[in-house]
C-alpha cells in the first residue's frame, strides 16, 4: 500500500517537473527570436468614367375624401404614367412599380381630437435605361401624364472593372510613396511586402429632386449626367530591413 502511494506521488512530481521544464525551454527559445519590423500604410486613390446606365424614381401622389376614391385616382394616374414611360422608352430600357400606400389623413389642430379628413395615396415607379438621351424626355412625358414627383434620379455604370483596376493602381502606387518615404525618414529601407488588401466602389451620381411642377411641352427638362468616381484603398505592410 505504501509503495503504490510513493509511486503515485512520484509520478506525480515527474508530470510537473517536465512541464515546467518544456516552458523554460520555450520561453529561452522565443528570447532569441528578434521581432519583426514592420511598416503599414494606406494608399488612396480614384478614378473618373462616363455613366452607361441611369435609374429614375417617379412618384404619383393622389388625395380624396375616401380611401376608395383615392386609390382609384391614383390607380389611373399611374396607368397614364406607365404607358407614357412605355411609349417614349420603347425597347431601350425597363419600367418597374415600386412602392405603394394609402394612408389617413388626420386634421392636427390642438384644439379638437385628430380626425381623418380625407386619405393620401401614393405609387412610384422605377425606370431603367442606358439611354442617357432619354432621361429629360422620360421626365417631361411622366410628369405631362401625371406623376408630381421625382425622387432620385442616379447615374451609375454597368461594369466598373477598368475603372477600379485603374484607382487600384493609382492606390498602390500612393502606398508605397508613403512607404518609401517614411522609412526614408526613419533611415531604414523596405523590404519584401508582407500584407496587401484593398477595397475599391463605385459611386453613383445621385440628381435628388422634389416635387414635379406641370410644365409645357416646349419647355425640355435639361439633364447632365457629369461622371462617375471610382475610388480605392490599398494598405500595404512592409518588412524593415
Amino acid at each position: 500500500m505504501k509503495l503504490r502511494f510513493r509511486a503515485a506521488a512520484a509520478g506525480l512530481a515527474l508530470a510537473i517537473v517536465i512541464p515546467a521544464f518544456a516552458a523554460a525551454a520555450w520561453a529561452d527559445s522565443g528570447a532569441n527570436t528578434p521581432a519583426m519590423r514592420t511598416i503599414e500604410v494606406d494608399g488612396s486613390g480614384e478614378t473618373r468614367t462616363s455613366p452607361d446606365t441611369a435609374d429614375l424614381d417617379l412618384a404619383i401622389e393622389t388625395e380624396a375624401k375616401t380611401a376608395e376614391e383615392a386609390a382609384n385616382r391614383n390607380a389611373a394616374l399611374a396607368t397614364k404614367v406607365i404607358d407614357a414611360l412605355k411609349s417614349k422608352l420603347g425597347d431601350k430600357g425597363k419600367i418597374t412599380t415600386g412602392g405603394y400606400s394609402l394612408n389617413p389623413e388626420y386634421d392636427q389642430r390642438a384644439s379638437e381630437k385628430p380626425r381623418i379628413i380625407g386619405y393620401n395615396a401614393q405609387n412610384s415607379v422605377t425606370v431603367h435605361t442606358g439611354a442617357l438621351d432619354l432621361v429629360g424626355p422620360l421626365i417631361d412625358s411622366a410628369i405631362a401624364a401625371g406623376a408630381n414627383r421625382v425622387n432620385s434620379l442616379d447615374f451609375s455604370v454597368k461594369d466598373d472593372t477598368k475603372a477600379r483596376t485603374e484607382a487600384i493602381a493609382i492606390a498602390t502606387r500612393d502606398a508605397r510613396a508613403q512607404a518609401e518615404a517614411l522609412a526614408s525618414a526613419l533611415g531604414v529601407k523596405l523590404g519584401k511586402v508582407l500584407k496587401a488588401t484593398t477595397m475599391a466602389q463605385a459611386r453613383p451620381i445621385p440628381m435628388r429632386m422634389g416635387r414635379a411642377m406641370a410644365m409645357s411641352a416646349s419647355v425640355a427638362t435639361p439633364v447632365e449626367p457629369g461622371e462617375v468616381t471610382v475610388s480605392a484603398t490599398v494598405s500595404l505592410s512592409f518588412e524593415i530591413e
